[in-house]
């Protein structure tokens, strides 16, 4: 599937849920990530917190009048992934060191069902992501030399780029429509598949962060 057809379906679906909804309003927003993986990993702390950015567009539907209730759909392009801890350690007497980071580009469509009282909302649901690419620049050093890097983008043959997941935040509404929230989201999907031949720790990882986002929801209908 290409990142178009995802992006296009995504946007399709919004449109389609929104058609007979009462007080839709339309948004965008963007902001900070905080990623790193999550799950079955063996070293966790090789793993540190990685910055990136995450963007797009939403749509709030209202479910009741007075707004207290509604569903927030949304498309955004978010950067995941992780950086490598700038640590070394010893395996029966090899010294190896891990440098760099991952970068994993993703497609994001959180469904929200959202509560605000006030100003203040709070929201969770599910979320569909779809991995457009992976960016590897790390290098691996054995006893102070470099014994193999990587640079570019990686392989896709074996990982799942359809990912389940959720999402839950909270934040600040203003009646004009300006957005302050912090969310985190999870993965029920493992990273690898069948087959993978990356690293051990990855393939069964899972992603997870957190994000800082500013937003605006122009005037309902």
């Amino acid at each position: 599937m290409k990142k178009t057809s995802v992006a296009l379906f995504a946007l399709l679906l919004l449109g389609g849920a929104s058609a007979h909804a009462q007080g839709i309003r339309f948004g965008l927003k963007g902001g900070a990530n905080l990623s790193n993986i999550s799950g079955d990993l063996t070293e966790e702390d090789r793993y540190k917190n990685k910055v990136g950015f995450h963007g797009g567009a939403m749509l709030n539907i209202g479910l009741l009048d007075d707004g207290f209730l509604s569903v927030q759909p949304e498309v955004l392009f978010s950067q995941k992934g992780f950086t490598y801890a700038d640590d070394e350690f010893t395996i029966a007497g090899t010294r190896v060191k891990y440098d760099g980071d991952r970068t994993y580009n993703y497609i994001d469509v959180p469904v929200l069902l959202k509560v605000r009282a006030g100003g203040v909302y709070f929201e969770a649901g599910p979320q569909y992501s779809y991995l457009l690419k992976v960016k590897d620049e790390s290098k691996v050093s054995v006893n102070g030399n470099t014994a193999f890097q990587r640079q570019g983008v990686a392989d896709l043959d074996n990982v799942n780029r359809n990912e389940i997941g959720y999402a839950a935040g909270l934040g600040y509404q203003a009646d004009n429509g300006l957005m302050l929230g912090i969310r985190y989201n999870g993965s029920f999907t493992d990273f690898g598949k069948d087959g993978y031949t990356g690293d051990a720790d990855v393939r069964n990882a899972r992603n997870s962060l957190f994000q800082a986002s500013v937003g605006f929801l122009l005037p309902g209908k």
